[in-house]
């Protein structure tokens, strides 16, 4: 079948010369500017036909381009084969960054459109000064790829829900109040809220309109009194709920009128807004005479460290997690054993099925990466009925997923060895978990960040002049985005903030290892800061492991790990055995008890 992307890329070059545009930019985002997008956002993969969450597209009169990092590069090769783009490697030596590369090739006087509904505030300006040094300039009310997208889908219109009380253990009343505190102290005297994750935590509201993330699409407007207005579609919402917002100050405006009410604020108001977190159109709706405060969404913050409820909710959940997972494994291991005939896809079905019958479950928090053998490599890996793995009774397989809960939000990987593994696989996962390990077993002072705990975990690869090319954590909601700021473990990047792990911070830990064409390695456990001790040096944290699943020990070579590191591994299954145990029986048991047994 003949790819579309050549038809549409000539349909949007004719859209830029009729408006005498140069350069079009097609992020991945939307008015939100969230990871995950609804159908109606995807534009960038419209027009490039690669389906990574992470990509940019440029296109010029004689180029395009699609900008991506090392998780997918050898998906984009394949995906954008015979299309015409070209792809443009991200974070490699001498290679420009797609700001970089359209400052080199946009001429005095020429104009790069990009949607404004596309583009964060903060964004927008970097463009400008970048464009401004070459003579170029901007413009973001042009929405040429959405000018030539005819069979365009529509807006979700799934409906909103109350996040169960019994769950959801701080009320919106309280939210909405330690919110205005915040506002009070930075003297502001409205607050616009465009991130659907800090909505959805802030009004204790979920819904299904980003596929796996429990949010809906909506803006909130905070005043520093005691009202507020949400606005979204009011057909999403039930009477009984609107009533129900109504009594907490909570009003409800159409999602589209957020412009018009902002055009209405006047010289006396103050607006708090987090200008990497709203996009370039709205802030344009925002008249002169106000007074602009620009912070960090203090959602972000308050939402990033988990109540004490919040976390007893989250351990139920990793044990019930834990216990699908187990069974899940098992039959994936008895189907292999008796021969039948399993694909990636099965792994999928068999984890969909244990998962769904779990208490509280809701759906899965991601779509299922199955990777088998060399598929393993592709850190973004998705099978596809068109293209997929069958099995073997030999090598490794890896998975990552996770499921979403009334009680929490899960994400783990494991690497199963299928039967025969070799030497350079075993040493492999071991490296990896040295890793683990490492950053698992830490203690670090109160105020250290991410970025400078990072190197723990990759350690044991460099000693063996080996990296990955992803940040080895990132946050994680209480039922809401499996991916969540404002903290993260990854490579310190200059200019880029520190934010402290604090106490109460659930983070994945999961370094990794990729070699094209053989295999891929990852482990990965979710943990909580914890504070660890006292000293006469200040006060230290640790973190607490939340994750419980075995990891499997045939994948792995004993002989390479220290004392430490094998005691650590050890405490680790005794403690996946006690929590699971009493979940399981029969053949599940026993699977987890011969999983479990010490090195």
């Amino acid at each position: 079948m003949n790819s579309p992307i050549p038809a549409r890329l000539a349909a949007l070059r004719a859209a830029m010369q009729q408006h005498a545009v140069a350069a079009v930019l097609v992020p991945s985002a939307d008015p939100h500017l969230s990871e995950y997008l609804p159908g109606h956002w995807q534009a960038r993969e419209w027009l490039s036909g690669f389906t990574g969450s992470a990509g940019t597209l440029i296109v010029t009169a004689d180029h395009a381009g699609l900008w991506t990092d090392s998780r997918y590069f050898a998906q984009a090769e394949q995906q954008l084969a015979g299309s015409g783009i070209a792809l443009m490697k991200l974070r490699v030596p001498h290679a420009a960054e797609h700001l970089g590369w359209l400052q080199q090739h946009l001429r005095e006087s020429d104009v790069l459109a990009v949607a404004g509904d596309s583009v964060a505030l903060t964004t927008q300006r970097q463009i400008e000064r970048r464009l401004a040094e070459a003579g170029a300039s901007l413009r973001v009310d042009l929405d040429l790829p959405g000018a030539i997208w005819l069979d365009r889908p529509a807006l979700p219109q799934a409906p909103v829900v109350e996040h169960d009380p019994s769950y959801a253990s701080i009320s919106r009343t309280d939210k909405l109040g330690r919110l205005r505190t915040a506002m009070r102290k930075l003297g502001a005297t409205h607050h616009l809220v465009s991130s659907l994750d800090d909505i959805a935590w802030l009004t204790n509201l979920r819904g299904s309109d980003v596929e796996c993330n429990p949010v809906f699409l909506a803006h909130l407007l905070v005043q520093v009194d005691s009202r507020a207005t949400l606005f979204v579609n009011r057909a999403k919402l039930s009477d009984v709920l609107v009533a129900a917002l109504a009594t907490d100050g909570i009003g409800i405006a159409d999602y589209a009128s957020i412009t018009s009410t902002l055009q209405e604020l006047g010289a006396a108001d103050h607006l708090l807004l987090d200008s990497g977190r709203v996009v370039s159109s709205i802030a344009a709706a925002i008249a002169p005479t106000v007074s602009r405060i620009e912070a960090a969404n203090p959602s972000t913050a308050f939402k990033a460290i988990k109540s004490a409820a919040e976390l007893e909710h989250i351990r139920d959940v990793m044990r019930r997690d834990g216990a699908a997972l187990v069974r899940g494994f098992r039959r994936l291991e008895q189907r292999l054993a008796a021969g039948m005939t399993v694909t990636e896809l099965d792994v999928d079905t068999l984890l969909h099925e244990e998962r769904s019958a779990q208490p509280g479950w809701v759906g899965e928090s991601f779509a299922t990466i199955a990777g088998y053998q060399a598929n393993g490599a592709l850190p973004h890996y998705r099978a596809t009925p068109e293209s997929h793995s069958t099995l073997q009774a030999e090598g490794l397989l890896l998975i990552d997923s996770g499921g979403q809960y009334l009680g929490g939000t899960t994400d783990i990987t494991r690497v199963l060895a299928l039967g025969e593994t070799t030497p350079e696989q075993r040493r492999d996962a071991t490296l990896v978990m040295k890793g683990m390990i490492a950053l698992s077993r830490a203690r670090f002072p109160k105020g250290a960040s991410g970025p400078q705990l990072d190197a723990l975990a990759r350690a044991p690869l460099w000693a063996c002049g080996m990296d990955y090319g992803h940040g080895t954590g990132h946050g994680v909601g209480y039922f809401l985005n499996v991916h969540e700021g404002p903290h993260g473990i990854r490579p310190p990047v200059a200019g880029g903030a520190l934010v402290a792990l604090e106490p109460g911070m659930i983070s994945s830990i999961e370094p990794g290892l990729y070699k094209p064409g053989r295999h891929g390695i990852r482990h990965e456990n979710l943990a909580v800061v914890v504070e660890a001790d006292r000293t006469e040096f200040g006060e230290f944290n640790a973190f607490e492991t939340l994750t419980l699943c075995p990891f499997d020990r045939r994948a792995l070579e004993p002989s390479l790990l220290n004392p430490e590191e094998r005691a650590w591994l050890d405490d680790y299954h005794a403690s996946v055995r006690a929590a699971l145990s009493p979940l399981l029986d029969d053949a599940d048991l026993e699977w987890l008890n011969r999983h479990c047994s010490p090195l």
